[in-house]
């Protein structure tokens, strides 16, 4: 079987507000430029289904090379990267994974960007086919009530199936 140029998948395994920007980027990207754009989202990434996405949050400890720059103040004070003068176990002290969380939503809109819920919308009006995979929701206990309208429930089999074909395949 031959791939076709105009179609792209993506697997979304990641569900922090941080990892869920490039799947609905790569994907309103893709559409927008005219490819069929199909995204499996399984383990982690089924979070970026739901319709509820207000617990998505940054995962410092994850990411010890996250820039840390403050969206307020002074411009020489929003300069200074504080990333890596912070080390990896403050990140444990309860409270700074929200504060973390806060100040990337505050870069985000400092920054022009779209919410999630703002690319998510634009990806499903756009015609993004999106699959949630059934076997992680089972797993994690999630019912078919909790999610987006709009997505298609499968497994791994139906997303290979759209793989097979497509000629863009990216793991996120």
């Amino acid at each position: 079987m031959t791939s076709d140029p105009n179609e792209m998948t993506l697997i979304a395994s990641k569900g922090t507000l941080d990892w869920a920007y490039p799947p609905f980027i790569l994907a309103s990207t893709g559409i927008a430029m005219g490819k069929e754009v199909t995204v499996f989202c399984t383990f982690y990434g089924l979070n970026l289904l739901l319709k509820d996405l207000s617990h998505l949050r940054i995962s410092p400890q994850g990411n010890p090379d996250m820039p840390m720059k403050m969206p307020f103040g002074p411009k020489w004070f929003q300069s200074i990267d504080f990333g890596p003068k912070i080390p990896n176990i403050i990140w444990n002290i309860p409270g700074f994974e929200l504060f973390a969380t806060k100040m990337m939503k505050k870069t985000f809109q400092n920054n022009g960007m779209a919410t999630i819920e703002e690319l998510r919308s634009i990806c499903v009006e756009m015609g993004v086919k999106f699959i949630a995979c059934e076997m992680t929701m089972g797993m994690f206990g999630f019912s078919r009530d909790e999610f987006i309208e709009g997505i298609e429930f499968a497994g791994a089999a139906t997303y290979l199936d759209v793989a097979q074909k497509s000629s863009q395949d990216l793991f996120i």
